[in-house]
């Protein structure tokens, strides 16, 4: 007989047991069926039927999920979510455990208490009904370590005693002889002591280890570059992305694992998402030594090798690489590139707006959600989704994509992975770990896998790439010589100042500058920042070298530094000369002592995403007490205030103004409190507190200096951007 069902879900409010809080959830169907088969010839079916002619029938189950609990209720419920219809529990947990526990304490928990019925008290097995037999036991437990095998078996790689491997083995010669996961497990042993010498290959590093006997370093040279097409060095910077984050281990992306980089012991902490920025960071620097490395250079072919690097970045677009696409424009918006207004004059205008259509991409309006929901939208789509306002970009732009499109290969997605890092990092930031009673606060968790999922989305997708690596570009690529950020702010001045200017007449001189100039600024004409070099922070070092402290190589690019270091190009097309700009407009200056706001006004918005400048960076302290773990709650964010708290950015005096740490301030806290954790996140003394004064950057003369037992987050001025400075007192 036909049917029909309609499902509703209803809350069912909170279980508490010894160790454990769980929501509950009813989940309520209602199946409407036909009395009989002779009820289908009165012409309907389903609930179309008269009422006199169905039957309702309806059955309500409950579905609970663990919302906080010990690690021992956490690891007994991946023997129980099933049961407990928490479908996504194990996975959930296996992605995020690393916050909390380590593979050690997680397994022993597994395998000695849980799987092993001599020593499980009755007790710590009644939620498992007491398992009817051993046998039903060991295949809960075999199918938690089928899924952990096959989505985490990067967790069992520890070199060189494979402590849990082999404690894994054990157990299954044990109690599963013979077994496919064991084959499965010896195999993964050998796989892993094979690849023991092996290091994450991050293609870009400029070592002389990694070049062929008898190669050298060397500045760009402009011929040999020119004669690599355009797509292909935007497929070879594609594959080269593609290898490095299909490698990327998601749990390395945690905002509680990702912040502890820095740390001394820590150097060698989430390799995998260090390869990813040091390829980034070399991408930019390549863009940045093309264009500057070479003195000799008349404007019009500095302007030639810009309009490549345009036409690359709209290559990598079609390829739905959106992290070297952001490497390139953010190169290209870099002080010492983007200062060059002479040479920007003679490129094209048609590429120009290529190259606005192209920035707009990463736009910060809104928390970056042009990027965001571009993402979102191609991150399972087989080919690039390409609009432009220009009728003959457009025609390009398809005319490439059918190319593509023709080879009937499927593209996959690379993001650019800042993103994610940050919104972990902030995740990491507002949500507590543990709530009341000690509880380690899962909710916290399944928000942290919402971002996780979608990275391991994409490195599926990114399995559909099918591209053949080019060793004469990877070769080029690997030997060039990087500038540092005085090198190439010297070469920029050089090349501005024996630029011709009379390669224009003043008619067309006066035109490029207001084409220009409302591209990239609106009204007013471009301004070259003042004839000094960028101050250098020591965090990322003056010789140009990749230093993964800082998540950057140098102080001028702005890419994958999620946490410490948000490095802002003194003039960008988003937000030209912004630091000249701060707490000047709309009457927004403040002098010192003064201006104390209580508004939640901002001049801007956005959160997540460190591009020019901007917002959000690093990591975070997370207060002490506990939170309640249930409900929506609105995260705070960077530049505004809401909900009693915010995100303030806090530098140390003497070091670059882009080198700061995130910090969450209440409407509770007072200096001598902020002020310590300051300290705390640029590892210094916090009982130094009496020695230092904190101050809000109002603009670049004025600054307001807070009382002693000020109340930061009521005395602050609301009204420019959150930027303090940590000072020793005189």
């Amino acid at each position: 007989s036909s049917f029909s069902w309609q499902t509703t879900f209803q809350d069912g409010g909170e279980e508490v047991e010894d160790g454990a809080v769980y929501n509950v959830t009813l989940k309520k169907v209602q199946i409407q069926q036909a009395a009989n088969k002779g009820a289908r010839w009165l012409g309907g079916e389903g609930d179309q039927l008269p009422p006199e002619h169905t039957v309702r029938q309806y059955e309500t189950s409950k579905i609970r999920a663990i919302k906080a609990g010990t690690l021992e209720k956490l690891v007994e419920n991946l023997l129980t979510a099933f049961g407990d219809a928490d479908f996504s529990y194990i996975s959930i947990f296996l992605a995020t455990y690393r916050a909390f526990a380590s593979p050690k304490a997680v397994l022993e928990l597994l395998l000695d208490r849980f799987g092993n019925l001599e020593t499980s008290s009755p007790g710590e097995m009644a939620n498992l009904n007491s398992l009817e037999s051993e046998m039903l036991l060991r295949a809960e437990i075999a199918s938690v370590l089928r899924a952990w095998l096959d989505q985490c078996s990067e967790d069992f790689r520890e070199p060189p005693d494979y402590t849990c491997l082999l404690k894994l083995l054990d157990y299954l010669k044990n109690s599963m002889p013979n077994s496919d996961m064991e084959s499965k497990v010896q195999n993964l042993l050998k796989q892993f002591q094979n690849q023991e010498v092996e290091t994450v290959d991050g293609f870009c590093s400029t070592s002389s280890s990694d070049l062929v006997d008898g190669e050298e370093l060397e500045i760009s040279n402009p011929e040999e570059f020119s004669c690599f097409q355009d797509h292909v060095v935007a497929e070879q910077l594609t594959y080269m992305d593609v290898m490095l984050f299909k490698k990327v281990v998601p749990y390395h992306c945690l905002g509680s694992i990702w912040s502890q980089r820095d740390k001394k012991e820590n150097k060698n902490l989430a390799p995998t998402v260090r390869a990813t920025i040091t390829q980034f960071n070399a991408v930019t620097k390549c863009v940045i030594s093309t264009i500057l490395g070479t003195r000799e250079l008349r404007i019009q072919q500095r302007a030639k090798i810009i309009e490549k690097w345009i036409h690359i970045a709209h290559e990598c677009r079609i390829l739905k690489n959106f992290s070297s696409l952001r490497a390139i424009i953010s190169a290209l918006q870099s002080n010492s590139v983007y200062r060059l207004k002479t040479t920007w004059m003679c490129v094209s205008k048609d590429i120009l707006l290529m190259y606005e259509e192209l920035s707009e991409i990463f736009s910060e309006h809104d928390n970056y959600l042009t990027s965001r929901e571009l993402l979102m939208k191609e991150a399972t789509s087989k080919f690039a989704n390409l609009d432009s306002s220009e009728k003959e970009n457009q025609k390009k732009s398809q005319k490439r994509l059918q190319l593509q499109k023709n080879k009937g290969v499927m593209q996959g997605t690379v993001p650019y992975l800042g993103t994610f890092l940050t919104d972990l990092i902030m995740l990491d930031t507002a949500l507590q770990d543990y709530v009341e009673g000690g509880l380690i606060n899962f909710e916290k968790r399944r928000r942290e896998f919402e971002v996780i999922a979608q990275i391991k989305l994409l490195q599926s997708s990114c399995n559909s790439y099918c591209l053949i690596p080019d060793q004469k570009f990877i070769q080029w690529f690997r030997r060039q010589q990087h500038l540092t950020e005085e090198e190439s702010y010297k070469l920029s001045r050089e090349a501005e100042a024996t630029a011709d200017t009379n390669i224009l007449s003043p008619k067309s001189q006066k035109s490029m500058v207001k084409r220009i100039s409302t591209l990239f600024l609106g009204t007013d004409v471009i301004t070259p920042p003042k004839e000094q070099p960028p101050k250098i922070s020591p965090a990322a070092g003056s010789s140009g070298e990749s230093t993964d402290s800082a998540s950057v190589s140098s102080c001028e690019f702005n890419h994958s530094e999620t946490e410490d270091v948000c490095m802002t190009p003194v003039s960008s097309p988003e937000d030209p000369l912004k630091k000249g700009s701060i707490g000047s407009d709309k009457g927004s200056s403040s002098s010192k002592g003064s201006d104390s706001n209580k508004g939640s006004g901002s001049s801007k918005c956005s959160i997540f995403d460190p591009v020019s400048g901007s917002d959000s960076g690093s990591t975070p302290t997370r207060d002490s007490g506990p939170v309640p773990c249930s409900g929506p709650r609105v995260l705070p964010v960077y530049n505004r205030q809401s909900g009693g708290s915010c995100i303030i950015r806090v530098s140390m005096d003497g070091l670059h103004a882009s080198v700061y740490k995130s910090i969450l301030i209440t409407n509770q806290d007072r200096i001598p409190d902020v002020t310590q954790r300051a300290l705390l996140k640029h590892n210094l003394e916090p009982g130094a507190v009496e020695d230092y004064e904190l101050v809000q950057v109002i603009s670049e003369d004025k600054e307001l200096v807070f009382p002693r037992d000020a109340n930061v987050f009521y005395g602050m001025n609301s009204h420019v951007n959150f930027d303090f400075i940590l000072r020793k007192k005189a």
